[in-house]
Protein backbone atom coordinates (compact mmCIF):
# COMPACT_ATOMS: atom_id res chain seq x y z
CA UNK A 1 0.00 0.00 0.00
CA UNK A 2 2.83 2.35 0.91
CA UNK A 3 4.54 1.61 -2.39
CA UNK A 4 1.38 2.55 -4.31
CA UNK A 5 1.12 5.86 -2.46
CA UNK A 6 4.79 6.57 -3.04
CA UNK A 7 4.42 5.82 -6.75
CA UNK A 8 1.48 8.21 -6.96
CA UNK A 9 3.45 10.93 -5.17
CA UNK A 10 6.40 10.46 -7.51
CA UNK A 11 4.09 10.57 -10.52
CA UNK A 12 2.48 13.81 -9.36
CA UNK A 13 5.89 15.32 -8.61
CA UNK A 14 7.16 14.31 -12.03
CA UNK A 15 4.13 15.84 -13.71
CA UNK A 16 4.56 19.06 -11.72
CA UNK A 17 8.24 19.34 -12.64
CA UNK A 18 7.45 18.64 -16.30
CA UNK A 19 4.75 21.31 -16.27
CA UNK A 20 7.04 23.91 -14.69
CA UNK A 21 9.81 23.07 -17.18
CA UNK A 22 7.40 23.40 -20.09
CA UNK A 23 6.17 26.80 -18.90
CA UNK A 24 9.78 27.95 -18.43
CA UNK A 25 10.67 26.83 -21.96
CA UNK A 26 7.63 28.51 -23.51
CA UNK A 27 7.94 31.90 -21.82
CA UNK A 28 11.58 31.99 -20.70
CA UNK A 29 12.81 33.21 -24.06
CA UNK A 30 10.77 36.40 -23.97
CA UNK A 31 11.66 37.45 -20.41
CA UNK A 32 14.78 39.49 -21.38
CA UNK A 33 12.68 41.58 -23.75
CA UNK A 34 10.30 42.78 -21.04
CA UNK A 35 12.81 45.22 -19.46
CA UNK A 36 14.03 46.08 -22.96
CA UNK A 37 10.50 46.97 -24.05
CA UNK A 38 9.88 49.04 -20.92
CA UNK A 39 13.20 50.85 -21.33
CA UNK A 40 12.43 51.80 -24.93
CA UNK A 41 9.02 53.11 -23.92
CA UNK A 42 10.46 55.03 -21.00
CA UNK A 43 13.32 56.66 -22.93
CA UNK A 44 11.49 56.89 -26.26
CA UNK A 45 14.72 55.73 -27.88
CA UNK A 46 15.40 52.45 -29.66
CA UNK A 47 19.06 53.12 -30.45
CA UNK A 48 20.30 50.50 -27.99
CA UNK A 49 18.20 47.73 -29.51
CA UNK A 50 18.98 46.30 -32.93
CA UNK A 51 15.92 45.34 -34.94
CA UNK A 52 18.12 42.75 -36.67
CA UNK A 53 17.73 40.75 -33.45
CA UNK A 54 14.03 40.58 -34.31
CA UNK A 55 14.85 39.57 -37.88
CA UNK A 56 17.08 36.68 -36.81
CA UNK A 57 14.60 35.40 -34.25
CA UNK A 58 11.66 35.67 -36.64
CA UNK A 59 13.51 33.69 -39.33
CA UNK A 60 14.76 31.10 -36.83
CA UNK A 61 11.37 30.46 -35.25
CA UNK A 62 9.45 30.40 -38.52
CA UNK A 63 11.89 27.79 -39.84
CA UNK A 64 11.58 25.83 -36.59
CA UNK A 65 7.78 25.66 -36.95
CA UNK A 66 8.16 24.45 -40.54
CA UNK A 67 10.72 21.89 -39.37
CA UNK A 68 8.06 20.34 -37.14
CA UNK A 69 6.04 19.45 -40.23
CA UNK A 70 8.72 16.97 -41.18
CA UNK A 71 10.21 16.05 -37.80
CA UNK A 72 8.26 15.92 -34.55
CA UNK A 73 9.57 17.66 -31.46
CA UNK A 74 8.09 18.62 -28.09
CA UNK A 75 4.95 20.79 -28.17
CA UNK A 76 6.38 23.35 -25.66
CA UNK A 77 9.12 24.11 -28.19
CA UNK A 78 6.45 24.79 -30.80
CA UNK A 79 4.66 27.19 -28.47
CA UNK A 80 7.99 28.80 -27.61
CA UNK A 81 8.45 29.68 -31.28
CA UNK A 82 4.92 31.07 -31.58
CA UNK A 83 5.33 33.23 -28.45
CA UNK A 84 8.73 34.46 -29.64
CA UNK A 85 7.35 35.47 -33.05
CA UNK A 86 4.57 37.47 -31.39
CA UNK A 87 7.09 39.10 -29.04
CA UNK A 88 9.39 40.14 -31.87
CA UNK A 89 6.49 41.67 -33.80
CA UNK A 90 5.54 43.66 -30.71
CA UNK A 91 9.15 44.86 -30.37
CA UNK A 92 9.24 45.85 -34.04
CA UNK A 93 6.01 47.79 -33.70
CA UNK A 94 7.39 49.74 -30.74
CA UNK A 95 10.79 50.37 -32.34
CA UNK A 96 9.23 51.58 -35.58
CA UNK A 97 6.87 54.02 -33.89
CA UNK A 98 9.63 55.37 -31.62
CA UNK A 99 12.09 55.74 -34.49
CA UNK A 100 9.61 57.59 -36.69
CA UNK A 101 8.68 59.91 -33.82
CA UNK A 102 12.38 60.63 -33.25
CA UNK A 103 12.95 61.39 -36.95
CA UNK A 104 9.94 63.70 -37.00
CA UNK A 105 11.15 65.58 -33.92
CA UNK A 106 14.59 65.93 -35.49
CA UNK A 107 13.04 67.36 -38.64
CA UNK A 108 11.00 69.80 -36.59
CA UNK A 109 14.08 71.04 -34.77
CA UNK A 110 16.02 71.46 -38.02
CA UNK A 111 13.19 73.44 -39.59
CA UNK A 112 12.71 75.77 -36.62
CA UNK A 113 15.21 78.31 -37.94
CA UNK A 114 13.29 78.69 -41.19
CA UNK A 115 9.92 79.14 -39.43
CA UNK A 116 8.49 76.17 -41.30
CA UNK A 117 5.09 74.87 -40.29
CA UNK A 118 4.56 71.37 -38.95
CA UNK A 119 2.34 70.61 -41.93
CA UNK A 120 5.31 71.06 -44.23
CA UNK A 121 7.54 68.68 -42.33
CA UNK A 122 7.58 65.23 -43.91
CA UNK A 123 9.71 62.22 -43.06
CA UNK A 124 10.72 60.24 -46.18
CA UNK A 125 8.93 56.90 -46.19
CA UNK A 126 10.86 53.70 -46.79
CA UNK A 127 8.55 50.89 -47.85
CA UNK A 128 8.99 47.15 -48.24
CA UNK A 129 7.28 47.16 -51.63
CA UNK A 130 9.88 49.63 -52.94
CA UNK A 131 12.32 46.68 -52.89
CA UNK A 132 15.21 49.02 -52.10
CA UNK A 133 17.92 46.87 -50.47
CA UNK A 134 19.60 49.98 -49.08
CA UNK A 135 16.71 50.27 -46.63
CA UNK A 136 16.08 46.60 -45.98
CA UNK A 137 14.68 46.08 -42.49
CA UNK A 138 14.72 49.86 -41.92
CA UNK A 139 11.22 50.62 -43.12
CA UNK A 140 9.00 53.43 -41.93
CA UNK A 141 5.87 51.44 -41.14
CA UNK A 142 5.21 48.37 -39.05
CA UNK A 143 2.98 46.97 -41.79
CA UNK A 144 6.03 46.72 -44.07
CA UNK A 145 7.71 44.39 -41.59
CA UNK A 146 4.53 42.31 -41.49
CA UNK A 147 4.52 42.11 -45.29
CA UNK A 148 8.13 40.93 -45.31
CA UNK A 149 7.53 38.31 -42.62
CA UNK A 150 4.41 37.07 -44.39
CA UNK A 151 6.20 36.88 -47.75
CA UNK A 152 9.08 34.91 -46.23
CA UNK A 153 6.70 32.58 -44.40
CA UNK A 154 4.68 31.82 -47.54
CA UNK A 155 7.79 31.25 -49.63
CA UNK A 156 9.47 29.03 -47.01
CA UNK A 157 6.25 27.06 -46.43
CA UNK A 158 5.86 26.45 -50.17
CA UNK A 159 9.43 25.18 -50.54
CA UNK A 160 8.98 23.00 -47.44
CA UNK A 161 5.77 21.56 -48.86
CA UNK A 162 7.55 20.63 -52.10
CA UNK A 163 10.54 19.03 -50.36
CA UNK A 164 8.86 17.60 -47.26
CA UNK A 165 9.61 14.02 -48.36
CA UNK A 166 13.33 14.73 -48.50
CA UNK A 167 15.02 13.70 -45.25
CA UNK A 168 18.09 15.75 -46.15
CA UNK A 169 16.01 18.90 -46.64
CA UNK A 170 14.05 18.43 -43.39
CA UNK A 171 17.17 17.83 -41.32
CA UNK A 172 18.93 20.78 -42.96
CA UNK A 173 15.90 22.97 -42.27
CA UNK A 174 15.99 22.04 -38.60
CA UNK A 175 19.71 22.70 -38.34
CA UNK A 176 19.36 26.07 -40.10
CA UNK A 177 16.58 27.10 -37.72
CA UNK A 178 18.43 26.39 -34.48
CA UNK A 179 21.85 27.42 -35.84
CA UNK A 180 20.47 30.84 -36.80
CA UNK A 181 19.20 31.34 -33.26
CA UNK A 182 22.43 29.99 -31.76
CA UNK A 183 24.43 32.64 -33.63
CA UNK A 184 22.37 35.47 -32.19
CA UNK A 185 25.00 36.27 -29.56
CA UNK A 186 27.89 36.55 -32.01
CA UNK A 187 27.17 40.18 -33.04
CA UNK A 188 27.47 41.18 -29.38
CA UNK A 189 30.65 39.09 -29.06
CA UNK A 190 32.16 40.78 -32.12
CA UNK A 191 31.03 44.23 -31.01
CA UNK A 192 32.78 43.77 -27.66
CA UNK A 193 35.93 42.56 -29.40
CA UNK A 194 35.91 45.47 -31.83
CA UNK A 195 35.38 48.04 -29.07
CA UNK A 196 37.79 46.26 -26.72
CA UNK A 197 35.20 46.89 -24.03
CA UNK A 198 31.86 45.64 -22.69
CA UNK A 199 30.80 49.10 -21.54
CA UNK A 200 27.07 49.65 -21.92
CA UNK A 201 26.27 45.93 -21.89
CA UNK A 202 24.26 44.66 -18.93
CA UNK A 203 26.04 41.85 -17.10
CA UNK A 204 22.71 40.83 -15.58
CA UNK A 205 21.33 40.40 -19.06
CA UNK A 206 24.24 38.18 -20.10
CA UNK A 207 23.83 36.07 -16.96
CA UNK A 208 20.15 35.72 -17.87
CA UNK A 209 21.14 34.57 -21.37
CA UNK A 210 23.57 32.02 -19.95
CA UNK A 211 21.19 30.55 -17.40
CA UNK A 212 18.38 30.39 -19.93
CA UNK A 213 20.48 28.77 -22.65
CA UNK A 214 21.91 26.26 -20.16
CA UNK A 215 18.42 25.31 -18.96
CA UNK A 216 17.18 25.08 -22.54
CA UNK A 217 20.04 22.83 -23.62
CA UNK A 218 19.46 20.56 -20.63
CA UNK A 219 15.78 20.40 -21.56
CA UNK A 220 16.72 19.37 -25.10
CA UNK A 221 18.90 16.55 -23.80
CA UNK A 222 16.39 15.27 -21.25
CA UNK A 223 13.46 15.28 -23.68
CA UNK A 224 15.56 13.68 -26.43
CA UNK A 225 14.91 16.55 -28.82
CA UNK A 226 16.36 16.29 -32.35
CA UNK A 227 20.16 16.40 -32.44
CA UNK A 228 20.18 19.83 -34.11
CA UNK A 229 18.56 21.36 -31.04
CA UNK A 230 21.03 20.31 -28.38
CA UNK A 231 24.14 20.75 -30.55
CA UNK A 232 23.22 24.36 -31.31
CA UNK A 233 22.15 24.80 -27.69
CA UNK A 234 25.65 23.86 -26.57
CA UNK A 235 27.07 26.29 -29.15
CA UNK A 236 24.82 29.02 -27.76
CA UNK A 237 26.06 28.36 -24.21
CA UNK A 238 29.67 28.56 -25.44
CA UNK A 239 28.98 31.97 -26.99
CA UNK A 240 27.42 33.16 -23.72
CA UNK A 241 30.46 32.06 -21.72
CA UNK A 242 32.73 33.75 -24.25
CA UNK A 243 30.87 37.03 -23.66
CA UNK A 244 31.17 36.56 -19.89
CA UNK A 245 34.91 36.02 -20.35
CA UNK A 246 35.05 39.30 -22.26
CA UNK A 247 33.36 41.01 -19.31
CA UNK A 248 36.04 39.65 -16.98
CA UNK A 249 38.97 40.31 -19.32
CA UNK A 250 38.09 43.87 -20.37
CA UNK A 251 37.24 44.87 -16.80
CA UNK A 252 40.54 43.48 -15.48
CA UNK A 253 42.63 44.66 -18.45
CA UNK A 254 40.88 47.77 -19.82
CA UNK A 255 41.85 48.47 -23.42
CA UNK A 256 40.55 52.04 -23.64
CA UNK A 257 39.44 54.87 -21.33
CA UNK A 258 36.03 54.25 -19.80
CA UNK A 259 33.47 56.93 -20.59
CA UNK A 260 30.54 57.71 -18.34
CA UNK A 261 27.94 57.46 -21.10
CA UNK A 262 25.38 54.76 -20.51
CA UNK A 263 23.75 52.76 -23.25
CA UNK A 264 20.83 50.42 -23.46
CA UNK A 265 21.93 46.84 -23.89
CA UNK A 266 20.99 44.80 -26.91
CA UNK A 267 18.67 41.84 -26.41
CA UNK A 268 18.86 38.17 -27.13
CA UNK A 269 16.62 35.00 -27.04
CA UNK A 270 17.01 32.42 -24.38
Amino acid sequence: MDEVIMDQIMYVAHQAVSWVASVAIIFGGVVPYIPQYRDIRRTQSAEGFSTYVCLVLLVANILRILFRLGRYFETPLLWQSIIMIITMLIMLNLCTSVRMATELNTKRRSFTATDSKDEEIKVPKRLFLDFDWNYFWSWSRFVDYLQCVLAFTVMAAYVTYLLLDSVLFVESLGFLAVFTEAMLGTPQLYCNYRNKSTEGMSIKMVLMWTSGDTFKTGYFLLTQAPMQFWICGLLQVCVDFAILFQVYYYSRYPQKPISHTTHTTSAKAL
